[in-house]
């Protein structure tokens, strides 16, 4: 490499001077200073942030974190031209300030000497240039970008436990819960992206006695927008899956369902069904109430414990009494009161049917739909919670809801009851001395995560 030593390099002719040719580099040797050649308004940005007070360098851009505490920066001692920017590092301005102060006699934008400027909205940059003693450094340009504006960012969660999938829809993603588990949100994005969740708590189904189990109870808040559902925070919310209530010879009712978010949301499990003889007649509130066994005994009331502004289940339907013949009532479901069993002569009383129950869009689960909940009225859903359906001893079973509800035991032709589907929260089929199970709850967690 050849070297030139000179002090002044001066044009052959005229006022311009050229330093290399077109594509060339030129560098200004390592700890070398420059001066005359003025600044272009920019500065250097120091990548790694500060966490303390500091005193700042003309010419440098400093990212600022106060995560942990407020932050003074110093303003340097400065010439006219001297430039110096800051930027808000992760949006926490708001919560801890950032102070310029600056030095013994020098102004910022014209103000007393020794000038104090306080940085207190989120996300918030300044950028300075010193001008001269009478307005001293001046603010030339103020930029804000909030975690609640700007660029969008979306929900990240994870899930753990007996979390059967985490599903991809579109721009959702749904953490699908069979069982308990954990439902983790690793960060919340902003109101340009995602804030909220949705979610669908279905508690266990009651078992079926004589009178059709009644259906977990129902909770949602689907359809709602990313940004006006459950708001989340960065935290672990812990999922509880009700288990279902058994069948005879001792029917029982379903188990709650949990979601603990910022809002406890708990469904309550469904009512068993009413028995028959010196079984208890009458069916067990809940979710949705258990159908009423032979007496005439009354379904057992839906709701219970009350939420609003919607229900979480129905009431269940009331059974007839013998001797000969006799119904039980179907449970209710999510969205209607099981049916009365049906009086009339021996060969045609019929067992009450279950109330029909909820259901998401298969859209929501994407191409899994079909591994979850149960067909029904309405085409490419999912139902869940229905209510079981009534025995009735003679030829007229009762049918289960749509939504995994299970249908009664028939004993002319003898056809066996059905328990609740699993994990839709169906009550059990009622049955004389043969009713089944219901089904477990599911918990599906909903969230846009681009």
């Amino acid at each position: 490499m050849s070297k030139i030593e000179v002090n002044t390099v001066a044009p052959q002719c005229g006022t311009t001077l050229t330093l290399g040719e077109s594509g060339d580099t030129v560098t200004l040797g390592t700890g070398a200073s420059q001066t005359g050649f003025g600044r272009t308004g920019t500065v250097d940005w120091e990548t790694t942030p500060k966490t303390g007070d500091f005193t700042g360098v003309s010419g440098e851009g400093y990212f600022i974190n106060t995560t942990s505490g407020k932050i003074t920066m110093t303003l340097p001692s400065a010439s006219a031209g001297d430039i110096i920017s800051i930027q808000d590092y992760n949006n926490t301005f708001d919560s801890y300030s950032c102070t310029i102060q600056a030095p013994s006699g020098v102004k910022i934008n014209g103000g007393t000497a020794a000038g104090l400027l306080t940085l207190s909205t989120e996300g918030q940059g300044l950028t300075l240039v010193y001008v001269d003693g009478t307005v001293g450094w001046r603010s030339i340009e103020s930029t804000t970008f909030s975690s609640s504006s700007g660029i969008p960012t979306f929900i990240t969660a994870t899930v753990s436990g007996a979390c059967n999938a985490l599903v991809t829809s579109g721009d959702y993603k749904t953490a699908i819960f069979k069982g308990p588990g954990t439902f983790t949100v690793c960060s919340v994005g902003n109101c340009a992206g995602s804030t909220t969740i949705e979610y669908m708590v279905v508690a266990g189904g009651g078992g079926g006695s004589f009178g059709g189990g009644g259906a977990g109870g129902f909770r949602q808040n689907y359809p709602s927008p990313a940004t006006a559902g459950l708001p989340v925070t960065a935290t672990g919310y812990p999922v509880t899956v009700g288990a279902a209530g058994t069948g005879i010879p001792c029917a029982t009712s379903g188990s709650n369902s949990v979601f603990t978010g910022s809002t406890t949301i708990t469904s309550a499990g469904g009512g068993r069904g009413g028995g028959a003889n010196s079984n208890v007649g009458t069916g067990a509130a809940g979710g949705s109430g258990g159908g009423g066994g032979h007496g005439p005994d009354v379904g057992g009331a839906g709701n219970t414990p009350p939420v609003s502004p919607v229900p979480q289940g129905n009431t269940g339907g009331a059974g007839t009494p013998g001797p000969t013949y006799y119904g039980g009532g179907g449970g209710g479901g999510a969205t209607a009161i099981g049916t009365d069993s049906t009086p009339g002569s021996p060969s045609n009383n019929t067992g009450g049917n279950g109330g029909a129950g909820n259901y998401w869009p298969d859209a929501v689960l994407g191409p899994t739909a079909p591994s979850y909940g149960t067909s029904g009225p309405v085409s490419s859903t999912r139902y869940f919670a229905g209510g079981g359906g009534g025995s009735y001893k003679g030829p007229a079973k009762g049918i289960g809801g749509s939504g995994g509800g299970g249908t009664a035991e028939q004993s002319s032709p003898a056809i066996a009851a059905t328990p609740g589907t699993t994990n839709t929260g169906g009550g059990g089929g009622g049955g004389n001395g043969a009713g089944k199970a219901g089904g477990s709850g599911i918990v599906m967690i909903r969230y846009k995560f681009q």
